[in-house]
């Protein structure tokens, strides 16, 4: 085991602690410093596409990106310098300048206000370095889940690092260089045909919005104000953290939780993409028992939850409890789920109970 004790280095003038293997973006993150990137995900290995996240080193020529610069003991680093921050307005504006749309609405995805955040902050003029301009949008592919507007890309290759290195698919890679450069599947191909599995990390990472939650954009002209709200993805046993976005009493899209202990981020197609089953016009929203001619009929809960328990009850005497076999609906809350097996276990004295959504 490693000995971090004694291991410091000096952050705008205080000396601070660091753990051996940290870069210094990590270490001033921690101390709260706000350093600027459109590049870096926690999740992913730094990569100092943006060079937005510049330090100034004492004995280097010239500053050096935090994110790939690996802290050592009595470095002494400063992370915000008026020198610093015009560096850092001018490389912004380089980026910008390439880039079609600053205005992205915040339903694109989880990271896609960065840029625009990044451009007020700084006053950044999208028109300085104004010339060539790389990426072609695929409005041809007919997939319901991910918009490819590759005009708004600015290749921080997020996209592609979080595909390859949390998803492990490799769906997404980068053809050609300079203003050539293109985001692209295998052969250029349509997501579909791509070893995709349309899990939206993507769209999550993002920072631009060139690659957008279509299903949430649906609700972009609804006046309301977006509200989040934490909760669990109830589709399968992991547990994975979600933010359900809403707008008034309708839910317009679904965000991973990027602190989720379970998914840190990560969500499956399902966990992502299908929630449209709750405004579906075909839900039921009474209860229906068979009446003496075998018909579903509209019944109030009480006449359902007594035709049940009797229907079950006969079962278990005529039978044996052993004789049920319960399955709890994927679509419902885990709390209704809990509900369900201490019914069977508990109720109904068997352990014969699953979910849908088991895999």
């Amino acid at each position: 085991m490693s000995d971090n004790s004694g291991l410091t280095l000096f952050l705008d003038g205080e000396e601070v602690g660091f753990t051996r293997g940290e870069s210094l973006y990590q270490v001033s993150e921690r101390h709260h410093k706000d350093i600027p990137t459109l590049c870096y995900d926690e999740r992913l290995e730094a990569f100092g596409a943006c060079r937005l996240c510049i330090v100034e080193l004492e004995g280097a020529r010239y500053p050096v990106a935090s994110c790939t610069t690996k802290a050592e003991p009595g470095m002494r680093v400063t992370s915000k310098s008026g020198r610093l921050e015009m560096h850092r307005r001018v490389l912004l504006e380089m980026v910008v300048s390439e880039n079609r749309e600053v205005d992205v609405n915040e339903l694109a995805g989880y990271a896609s206000q960065e840029m625009t955040t990044l451009v007020d902050r700084y006053d950044a003029r999208t028109g300085r370095f104004a010339g060539g301009k790389s990426g072609t949008s695929r409005a041809d592919d007919p997939n319901p889940f991910i918009l490819r507007d590759y005009e708004q890309c600015i290749s921080c290759y997020r996209c592609v690092r979080v595909c390859a290195e949390q998803e492990g698919d490799y769906a997404i890679s980068v053809m050609n260089r300079g203003f050539d450069t293109q985001i692209t599947t295998e052969f250029g191909g349509l997501l579909v045909d791509s070893a995709c599995t349309f899990c939206g990390q993507c769209i999550q990472t993002c920072p631009t919005g060139a690659l957008a939650d279509i299903k949430a954009l649906r609700a972009k002209d609804i006046e309301e104000p977006v509200e989040k709200t934490r909760s669990i993805c109830p589709y399968c046993g992991v547990g994975c953290a979600v933010d359900i976005m809403t707008k008034g009493d309708r839910i317009v899209g679904i965000q991973p939780a990027m602190d989720g202990p379970a998914n840190e981020g990560a969500l499956c197609v399902k966990g992502q993409f299908a929630f449209d089953f709750v405004h579906h016009p075909d839900r039921l929203k009474t209860p229906f028992v068979r009446n003496d001619h075998g018909q579903l009929v509209p019944a109030s809960w009480d006449e359902a939850l007594d035709t049940a328990a009797a229907g079950l009850l006969a079962a278990v005497n005529e039978h044996g409890r052993h004789s049920l076999y319960a399955v709890a609906s994927g679509r419902a809350p885990n709390e209704a789920g809990f509900l369900m097996q201490k019914l069977v276990r508990a109720g109904l004295g068997t352990s014969y109970i699953d979910n849908c959504s088991r895999a």
